[in-house]
């Protein structure tokens, strides 16, 4: 009996028929990436982009960074969240230690309503250049404070002692 070139076709995929392979070499080497890949984006540590101006102190601080409002004192300007409220000289030459405008821009911040209830704390974190003087400092903290900004952190870079 003589087959037509369909059924001879048909008869050899019948003859060369065989389970179904599936590589898995190539499935698990996709998923270890996409492993590894979750894995190190989500190690859970926060960094604060700190401006070019701004050269933050060496510190071993333990704590990791949270979200806070970022006040950022260079040698020339005060920022809040970006922007700029205040130069350094107006605030060095201000009596007393209340910078007037920073404390404006503090309590206008969203969250930052003194109707607020007081067991509530609102944080702030001050990323200062490590050679401002230390009255500077001092005001900065002393009108975030009395812009009901209880808690105060400062941005340092974390230095790493060789154990």
């Amino acid at each position: 009996m003589k087959l037509t070139p369909l059924q001879k076709r048909a008869a050899r995929l019948e003859r060369n028929k065989s389970e179904v392979d599936v590589n898995l070499v190539s499935l698990i080497d996709i998923f270890t990436i996409l492993l590894f890949f979750l894995l190190s984006s989500a190690t859970g540590v926060e960094t604060l982009s700190s401006p070019k101006a701004v050269k933050l102190p060496q510190s071993t601080a333990e704590t990791s960074p949270r979200e806070t409002v970022v006040v950022v004192v260079s040698h020339d300007d005060i920022l809040v969240s970006g922007r700029r409220v205040a130069t350094v000289a107006e605030a060095m030459a201000t009596e007393g230690d209340l910078i007037a405008s920073l404390k404006a821009e503090l309590e206008g911040l969203p969250g930052a309503a003194p109707e607020q209830p007081p067991a509530q704390s609102k944080s702030v974190t001050i990323m200062g250049d490590k050679d401002i003087p230390y009255r500077l400092l001092r005001k900065v903290m002393y009108t975030a404070a009395r812009a009901n900004f209880s808690d105060v952190s400062f941005a340092v870079i974390r230095k790493y002692e060789a154990s």
